[in-house]
């Protein structure tokens, strides 16, 4: 009787086990970055693309903050996340997660430009003025690119692009640092600066659109995901989605490392 009863609470104890490690098995969560906001219908969109593709639980959350972000992927929780170069690069440089797949829409690189005044002297404004550069904090096209022109001096920080761009155009700031594309497509509407490519820093390197996941995601789910992101293009508006190549990563490191940029102990 005593070796029955012991029986069936072992069976009883691996049953509760297995069907508590299917509740939470295969569940995850697809982070997207701050900027998404106002994109939370495509964000959904790729978290139920991939959902399908890969036969997992994959829940979509767009962080309030990047460090909500590298929190998340520094615990033993799978996580996933679809974001740009610099918080790869820390998530890289801090070994949490594995880079898989990237977006190939034509814009996959990019680079910081640098904004100025129409009239002056591009050069000029960086010599005499590198402390009063602006940027976009925690962006390689942003913060990274104005430290590496300004040798780390540049220090107006900035919530995004749009608020550089104004901040120079207020005479807030002598010039700023804005992503190439960016700066493509909103030109028009800041008629009064200029723009000016920088000499070791305006180098279209930096990888955007990369999706990556956790050290607690199983190398099973790893390439569960990536093939089902691979298959879901059109959940992210993309011709193409392609395996990462991880040594793409190098070029934002090497550029953070010119800007006195540490990511391994970064902070915003």
């Amino acid at each position: 009787m005593k070796r029955f009863t012991a029986l069936l609470a072992a069976t009883i104890f691996a049953l509760v086990t297995i069907a508590a490690a299917s509740a939470t098995a295969g569940t995850y969560t697809c982070w997207f970055p701050p900027s998404w906001k106002s994109k939370a219908p495509k964000a959904k969109a790729i978290a139920t693309a991939l959902s399908k593709n890969s036969g997992l639980t994959i829940r979509p959350r767009i962080a309030k903050s990047y460090p909500q972000i590298l929190t998340a992927f520094s615990t033993d929780t799978p996580n996933i996340v679809y974001v740009g170069s610099f918080v790869q690069a820390i998530i890289h440089a801090r070994k949490l997660g594995t880079p898989l797949v990237q977006n190939i829409d034509g814009h996959e690189k990019y680079s910081g430009v640098f904004i100025y005044p129409k009239g002056e002297d591009p050069t000029a404004i960086l010599a005499k003025y590198p402390s009063q550069i602006a940027f976009a904090k925690g962006a390689d096209s942003g913060e990274t690119s104005a430290k590496a022109a300004t040798d780390g001096k540049a220090s107006i920080a900035t919530a995004n692009h749009g608020a550089t761009c104004g901040a120079v155009a207020a005479g807030k700031a002598k010039g700023g640092y804005v992503k190439n594309w960016w700066w493509d497509s909103h030109k028009n509407k800041y008629p009064t600066l200029a723009m000016s490519e920088t000499p070791g820093v305006s180098i279209i390197g930096n990888p955007d659109g990369v999706l990556t996941v956790s050290n607690a995601v199983s190398a099973v789910d790893a390439a569960k995901i990536k093939a089902a992101a691979i298959a879901s293009k059109d959940a992210f508006g993309s011709p193409k989605m392609a395996p990462f190549n991880v040594s793409d990563i190098q070029f934002s490191l090497n550029l953070m490392k010119k800007a006195h940029i540490d990511p391994t102990t970064y902070g915003w």
